[in-house]
């Protein structure tokens, strides 16, 4: 945020698409900078992000004596349950809503991986060329997340931009996925990034062809009838990772944590070629 001058003082509110880990670190930082930010995350029972059931989720058995019950017998009708942000401004998200002009939250349930039960947002920007799709990690797959934000807004898919979960999927499963996208809901311009893999960057470059967008992290997304990126320093304009990008990519992905993962030091070699 510094390196891109942005003044996060000056936030209407954030999005967290939803529960896990790397998609919510840096509420840590935000919070330091915004403590007081309206913060939209998926409601769910007992989530991370704080929780309010009524006290009638958990049956009552009267023959106990009060003090081996919960509250001593007397449980107040809602019981609210903490956050690891506790001061925190949290709006919880229960549907799909539009929360400022032309801005929807599309919440949908993941269904996908290992964790089969994630609610997860997706932020849907209604723009004169059609819908810009904002997604965090496409849990409820990619394809419903796009069908759910066409029925809601009506309008044809102008670019898809995040991460499409496409990480753990076969060859065939991707290949299937971007056809879909290109042929039959008609996404104009896709910006992968995150969770979708590599096999899933070529397979998608492929199918888009000079409508694939490389957006790194730090990367401006200029918006209208064509989408483009913005040049920074120096830097030339690109539309797709270049051969130094995906070695430099493969080196940082093999040499950090998940090493073991991608084969170690064989693979670290030749991506270093």
């Amino acid at each position: 945020m510094e390196a891109k001058g942005i003044d996060l003082k000056q936030l209407d509110f954030a999005v967290v698409s939803h529960r896990h880990g790397d998609h919510t670190s840096g509420l840590n930082y935000l919070l330091k900078v915004n403590p007081g930010v309206k913060i939209y995350a998926p409601q769910e029972n007992f989530g991370v992000f704080g929780a309010a059931l009524p006290s009638t989720f958990y049956w009552r058995n009267e023959t106990l004596p009060a003090d081996m019950r919960y509250f001593d017998g007397r449980p107040p009708e809602t019981l609210r349950f903490g956050s690891p942000w506790p001061e925190a401004n949290f709006t919880w998200v229960t549907k799909t809503t539009e929360v400022a002009p032309g801005l929807h939250l599309i919440l949908l349930n993941g269904t996908w991986g290992v964790d089969l039960e994630v609610k997860e947002i997706s932020l849907a920007i209604d723009t004169p060329d059609g819908i810009v799709l904002v997604v965090g990690c496409s849990h409820p797959t990619i394809e419903k997340i796009v069908e759910a934000a066409r029925s809601t807004l009506n309008k044809p898919i102008h670019l898809v931009l995040g991460g499409t979960h496409l990480l753990p999927a076969k060859d065939d499963q991707i290949n299937s996925t971007a056809a879909s996208l290109r042929d039959n809901w008609n996404v104009r311009y896709i910006a992968p990034v995150h969770c979708t893999g590599e096999p899933a960057f070529a397979i998608l470059k492929q199918t888009f062809g000079d409508r694939y967008i490389y957006a790194g992290l730090g990367t401006t997304v200029l918006l209208g009838p064509k989408v483009t990126i913005k040049a920074e320093a120096g830097q030339s304009s690109k539309t797709a990772m270049d051969g130094e990008d995906l070695r430099s990519y493969r080196e940082a992905v093999m040499s950090g944590p998940l090493r073991p993962f991608f084969g170690g030091d064989k693979r670290l070699a030749r991506a270093q070629q």
